[in-house]
């Protein structure tokens, strides 16, 4: 048994895959493209399965059709990778929010309650971390303090830019009339129509909040991490805006939150611990190559016509072979004979010399020694009639 040296460095590469992996599976919760993804890994775990079991045609079929199905991966599903890439940017970068200041908040949130009251219609945005830039398009650059007068103002039915979205960055209007993607998910939007549809498009492509207010029930809604709700109380909506602006501001989190938030994700957090752990043991340890003694059998072939075997001493000898240790512990080491060519058995020969070219084994093995390096064959010659 060979032992594992475990180092800090060890760790801390456990604990960086662990974070990788548990970050793809939060974003594959919220991508459109997650069942195609389960679908090529189902299919990646198929292929490598017949691989192992030497299903030569099965293996060839499944490879091409992983192939094909991360080509159309890339091609159909190409917005929900572009944004995991801006993503690793954002977050590696640690790129902040320009959230609002409180006197700011407070004004926004007396603005949404007039509009609603007043059943004008109106949709703002407030950026998170993620860019904005190649999601919107159209508007007009005001970069001015926000102010009721202005809000109200510019969503008054007799202005030019009240159908179009507010951007709202910090204490300033950075843009107004701006053109938002429209979301396809009718399901969401239902009664809702184009801004709800809008305040949607926008949140499923980026970690904005959108706050739409209906011109015809006077409703206020919100979009966020690609789910459109509408809210009850306006009061409600000040308890929106500050959450927004708490996961957008991470020091500003209570230590009590975090820790909530955390323990609600454990079952993700643990499988991807496990599973770095796993590709750790696979990929590190599992390359070394080790050597290992392993007792295969003698496989008898050639045995000339007219002879019978009657037995092999011994049935099994000892191989010493190395090759990575993951291949040792997966059992592909099971797959070692020794293959003994019986043909001079009818000069009467009995005893054979085991040398490692007479050892077949899987591919990456290399063989030291066979012991015993002979073994004697008992043959019976049959009856010819």
């Amino acid at each position: 048994m060979v032992n594992l040296e475990f180092h800090w460095r060890d760790l801390l590469d456990i604990a960086l895959v662990a974070a990788m992996l548990w970050s793809a599976f939060v974003w594959l919760r919220r991508t459109r493209a997650r069942w195609a993804l389960l679908g090529i890994a189902i299919l990646g775990a198929g292929f490598l399965l017949a691989r192992q079991l030497g299903l030569t045609l099965t293996t060839w079929m499944l490879q091409g059709s992983v192939v094909v199905f991360v080509i159309v991966l890339v091609v159909v599903f190409q917005e929900d990778l572009r944004r995991l890439v801006e993503l690793i940017g954002v977050r590696g970068l640690r790129r902040r929010a320009r959230t609002p200041k409180p006197e700011a908040t407070d004004t926004l949130i007396r603005c949404i309650a007039q509009l609603a009251a007043a059943r004008t219609g109106a949709l703002v945005v407030l950026p998170g971390r993620e860019p904005l830039d190649r999601h919107i398009t159209g508007g007009t650059q005001v970069d001015a303090e926000l102010s009721e007068p202005l809000l109200l103002s510019i969503f008054d039915d007799h202005s030019p830019g009240h159908d179009g979205a507010v951007i709202v960055s910090g204490n300033r209007v950075g843009r107004f009339g701006v053109h938002l993607p429209l979301s396809t998910d009718h399901a969401q939007v239902g009664y809702g129509g184009t801004r709800h549809a809008a305040a949607l498009g926008l949140a499923e492509r980026t970690d904005a909040l959108c706050l739409a207010v209906s011109e015809e029930r006077g409703v206020i809604s919100i979009a966020t991490g690609g789910i459109l709700r509408g809210l009850y109380r306006p009061e409600e909506l000040g308890i929106e805006i500050h959450r927004f602006i708490e996961r957008m501001t991470p020091g500003r989190r209570p230590a009590r939150v975090q820790l909530s938030a955390l323990l609600q994700r454990w079952p993700g957090a643990v499988g991807a611990l496990a599973a770095a752990a796993l590709l750790w043991l696979l990929v590190v340890p599992g390359s070394g190559v080790v050597r290992a003694v392993r007792s295969v059998p003698v496989v008898v072939e050639n045995l000339p016509e007219g002879f019978a075997l009657a037995g092999v001493e011994p049935e099994e000898v000892e191989v010493t072979v190395s090759g990575p240790r993951r291949s040792l512990v997966l059992g592909e080491a099971n797959a070692i004979e020794v293959r003994v060519d019986a043909l001079l058995v009818q000069l009467g020969r009995r005893t054979f010399q085991l040398t490692p070219d007479l050892v077949t084994h899987p591919e990456g093995f290399q063989v030291h020694e066979v012991n015993p390096n002979r073994v004697r064959l008992s043959v019976v010659k049959e009856d010819a009639s």
